[in-house]
This record gives structure tokens, sequence and C-alpha cells, in this order.
């Protein structure tokens, strides 16, 4: 599947800005894990891209919908098994199998968290924070309250990971991408 079908795709039915920057952050993060694992990064991105394709305009139908837009585009059962997967126990009853299913399940609500983190920052960035600053941020359940903490301890605890594993390796990919994420959004 070529990116831009599946960009058009993604602001077909997402304009928010904050969506949008999200979807490109955890396509970013989903392809350094493809690189780390040596595996298809086009196809980790993509579904990092179009996890929340159905988010925006059908909330209350989250991972229900997202079978029906996606075979707009011809998506595989495979790509919506996996976009389906990271909603699992939540808002869809699909598991995540696969190695990558279970990354974008622990890594979802992380990637928010982290750049929650990162704007409060002087840099604004991730590139400078600390493994420690994002434990404290983890830790205070007041700070991006929205950010499911027990949904980012059960993604560790699937991939069979600790929980300060995932923290520092969901970091240093968004160090990593932080500029990738910053030309993609101003691309679309």
């Amino acid at each position: 599947m070529e990116r831009k079908n599946a960009v058009e795709l993604l602001k077909k039915y997402n304009s928010e800005e904050f969506h949008l920057r999200h979807a490109i952050t955890v396509e970013q993060v989903m392809k350094y894990f493809a690189q780390k694992n040596g595996e298809d990064e086009e196809f980790w991105g993509t579904v990092g891209l179009l996890h929340d394709v159905d988010y925006e305009k059908y909330p209350n139908e989250h991972c229900k919908k997202a079978p029906e837009l996606l075979k707009e585009i011809n998506a595989s059962d495979d790509m919506i098994h996996a976009i389906c997967s990271h909603g699992y126990g939540i808002c869809s009853d699909v598991k995540p199998e696969k190695e990558m299913e279970k990354i974008l399940f622990a890594t979802d609500e992380l990637t928010g968290l982290i750049w929650a983190a990162a704007k409060m920052r002087p840099s604004k960035s991730t590139k400078d924070m600390e493994v420690s600053s994002l434990k404290k941020k983890f830790k205070d359940k007041k700070f991006a309250a929205g950010c499911s903490r027990e949904t980012i301890s059960k993604g560790a605890e699937q991939l069979g990971w600790e929980l300060n594993d995932l923290l520092e390796k969901t970091l240093d990919a968004m160090k990593t991408v932080e500029d990738n994420i910053e030309i993609e959004i101003k691309s679309i």
C-alpha cells in the first residue's frame, strides 16, 4: 500500500491537528521498532499511521468502524487485525497476537504521555528528556490523565518487558524520530 493512500484516508476522517500529530508519531515510532526488529518498516508504519483512523469521527465506534474505513484502501486482513488489536480490552475484542501488534498496543498511549511530558520541558523536545523524568510523569496520575497507565503497563506485560524497558525503548524511539515527525506533520 502506498503511504499516499494511507495519508489520504487518514485525512478523510481526521482533521484535528492533535489527531494527525498522534497518527504521525505512532507511525514513526512503529517504523523505528520495525527497523530494530528487522521487520517491514512500511507495513508497521502504515499500521501506526492508521491505528486511530476511526477515532475522531466515530469515537463511540473506535476499532469497530475501522475495518469498514480501511476497506476503502483495500487494507489487508493482517493490517485490519493489527489496527483493531490496539484497542483490545478497551474498545475491541481483537487480541494483539504478533510482536508488532503488542508494540502498537504498548506504545500508543505511551507516545501521548511522552509528548505531554516534552511539552512541559523548556526545550519542548524529547531529545533532552531522561527516563527518570518520564518515570516521574508516569507515576503522577494527574499528569496527562487521559493516557492510561494501566494500558501502558498491560502492554509491557504482553511484550514480556519490564515497564522501565518499555519506557526507555519508547523514549529512545521518540528521540530518534522527533525530527521525522515534524517533517511529516508539515507535509500533510
